[in-house]
């Protein structure tokens, strides 16, 4: 797998405000995919660590699961793979599964916490 570091650039203001669209095209795509077992996008689970988009329009994801066994793993990174591809202007997409730091419930966004009955606590 290609490594993001490996691009050695950087970006400046103006390369990182042109990006901003695509970031928010990409994180809508993210929010598109659902953990098979818990009814939450994978972006509001917190479950992406990582989202880099290079000049090139390469993206580069950092994420986990909630836990290291889901046997769901390799559907929802396909899913993720395709649904950021089909984003007008993303060139590729890479993933990296990490499982530390290990996943917990405070990485939840708020959103995700309203919509599991969690926003009390």
């Amino acid at each position: 797998m290609e490594n993001k570091n490996n691009n050695n650039e950087v970006l400046t203001a103006e390369d990182a405000k042109a990006l901003a669209p695509l970031y928010s095209d990409v994180i809508k795509a993210l929010k598109q995919v659902f953990d098979p077992e818990i009814p939450v996008n994978i972006y509001d689970l917190g479950l992406i660590y990582e989202l880099v988009i290079n000049k090139k329009h390469d993206v580069f994801i950092t994420m986990t699961f909630t836990a290291p066994n889901c046997p769901m793993a390799d559907e929802v990174m396909n899913d993720v793979k395709v649904s950021v591809e089909d984003v007008p202007g993303v060139k590729s997409c890479s993933i990296e599964l990490v499982f530390e730091p290990a996943w917990d419930k405070s990485m939840l966004s708020e959103e995700a916490k309203v919509e599991l009955g969690m926003d009390d606590e």
